[in-house]
Parts: C-alpha cells; structure tokens; sequence
C-alpha cells in the first residue's frame, strides 16, 4: 500500500498549503470575482487547474524523498553482505531488461511482507523493500517482487498517476470552491465578495471532495497491478510471479500497510462493500488467476 498512499497523503498536504498561500495572497479571490458578486468559472477553472496540477507536481517531485523518510528506508549504497549484494544486482539485471536507468534499492523495517517503487523519473526511482519480506519469501519469490516493482517504474506508473491526480485536483479545488461560495451566499447572506464562511467551507468541501477522488486514483492503481504483475512475470518468471502473490495470500493478507502508503506496495489488503473502492490494490485471488491465464 506504500507508493498511492503516501503519494496521495502527500499531494494533499500540498494542496491545502498551495490553496491557502492563494487565499493569502489574494489570487483566489481575485480569480472567482464577476460582476454582480457571481463566480468566474473561467477563471476558477483555470485558478484550479494551476492549484491542482502543482500540487501533483510537487507531491511527485517529493515522492522518493518522502518516502525514505516516513519508512526509515536505508539505502544500499555499498553492499555490506551477501543478501545486500544480491538484491542491488538482481534490480540492475530487470532494470536494463526493463530499459530503465538503475533505481536505488532500499530495505526498511516492517514485520509483514511488501516492496514499493516510487520516484518522478523512471531512470531515477526507488525500489524498497520489508525485512519481513525478506525473511518470510524464498529468492524466486523475492526476485519476483523486485521485478513487479522494476516494471512499475518501467510503465511510468508514478508520472501517469501525476496527471491523473492533477485532472482530479482541478475538479476538486474548482467544485469546493463552488460549495463555498453557495454556503457563503445561502447561509451567511454575503452579498458582497467572500467571508469567513466561504473560506473555511471551501477549504472543508476540498479535504472531503480529495478523499472521495482518491477512489478514481486507487481504481486507476487496481489497473496498473495487473500490468506490473504481467511484467514481473516477463522479468522474473510467471511461475516466480504467482509464487510470490501465493506466499502474500498465505503470509501477508491478515495485514496492511499504514493507509497512508497504500497503492505502491506489492500488497493492498483486504476489503470489502464501499471500502473497496478504496482499495488500492485488486484481490491477490484475481492477480493470480489473471496470470494464470495469461499466454
């Protein structure tokens, strides 16, 4: 669950930041102004997309950072041992199958099972993975998730992803502020200009209006695990691939990843009814019969 998750806790602490510093400066409220006290919707959508698309930009800008930092990520810069050796040759074989610039390889301290790739270039990114995958796979099983992950970067997951959050980040900043002017106008009889009300409705309307459009994103991240799956069994092998998701379904399905790091894990977890719209990943049952399947 590591990569959307953190990706999309990220994107909207930088949205709230970006959407006050506009407030502050004046350009929101400058942007929706129009005759007779209305809204430009013009210009609040162009105020929109400007704030949407930079709050993308910068949460992918920071993905590989943030990540390091909120997984205590080490990374392996100079093998100290045998395991450390074999994971940073066996990434650098799939990376230039894959014809992607060698990404840097990370192991951080989690009990259960999962790896994530994340990072803004696909010849600059980041491969991490568990301890608790390490101790709870055998070497195919781990060669087969470091060759899912590889094949994330090499479809340029993260970068797709940026635009899809973009487009979804206008709509949100561009409908919250409709919702604030309304209540603005409705319920505190505003006239003239914008109040309190539409400032801190606006700003409440765009945090709930970012979780429910995170649902778009994780359908999008449910679509893009079949595709890494399917690469990592060209990499790897697809005997290696349905060992490895086989050893999560025995291993690691009782558990999650923190939510805020859901969607780049090898791993999303388990649920169902409307959560599963949140879901980051699709059932390990259906990832498996998917390659199965596959010719």
């Amino acid at each position: 669950m590591k990569r959307i998750g953190l990706f999309l806790l990220t994107n909207i602490a930088v949205l709230a930041v970006i959407s006050i510093s506009f407030k502050l400066l004046g350009l929101d409220h400058a942007s929706m102004q129009q005759g007779g006290g209305g809204l430009d919707l013009s210009a609040l959508l162009l105020m929109s997309a400007i704030i949407g698309f930079a709050g993308s930009l910068v949460s992918l800008a920071m993905s590989k950072w943030t990540a390091i930092r909120m997984m205590g990520a080490h990374v392996i810069e100079s093998p100290t041992n045998q395991t450390e050796r074999w994971l940073v040759e066996t990434v650098r074989r799939q990376a230039q199958q894959a014809g992607i610039g060698m990404p840097d390889v990370a192991i951080f301290d989690a009990p259960e099972p999962n790896a994530f790739a994340t990072g803004a270039r696909r010849d600059s990114a980041l491969v991490a993975l568990s301890t608790g995958l390490l101790r709870n796979m055998n070497q195919d099983e781990v060669e087969a998730v470091l060759a899912h992950e590889v094949s994330h970067v090499a479809n340029g997951d993260m970068v797709t992803l940026t635009l899809i959050q973009g487009v979804v980040n206008t709509f949100v900043v561009f409908f919250s502020r409709i919702v604030g002017h309304f209540i603005d106008r409705a319920v505190f009889r505003n006239e003239h200009g914008h109040g309190p009300g539409f400032f801190i409705t606006s700003f409440v309307a765009q945090i709930l209006f970012g979780i429910l459009a995170s649902a778009i994103v994780m359908w999008f991240s449910r679509q893009r695990e079949f595709r890494a799956d399917a690469g990592g069994a060209a990499l790897a092998g697809r005997e290696k691939m349905i060992s490895a998701l086989e050893r999560l379904r025995a291993v690691h399905e009782p558990h999650d990843l923190p939510d805020q790091l859901a969607a780049f894990g090898i791993n999303g977890g388990r649920m169902g009814g409307l959560k599963a719209l949140f879901l980051s990943h699709p059932p390990l049952e259906a990832r498996i019969e998917a390659l199965r399947q596959a010719r």
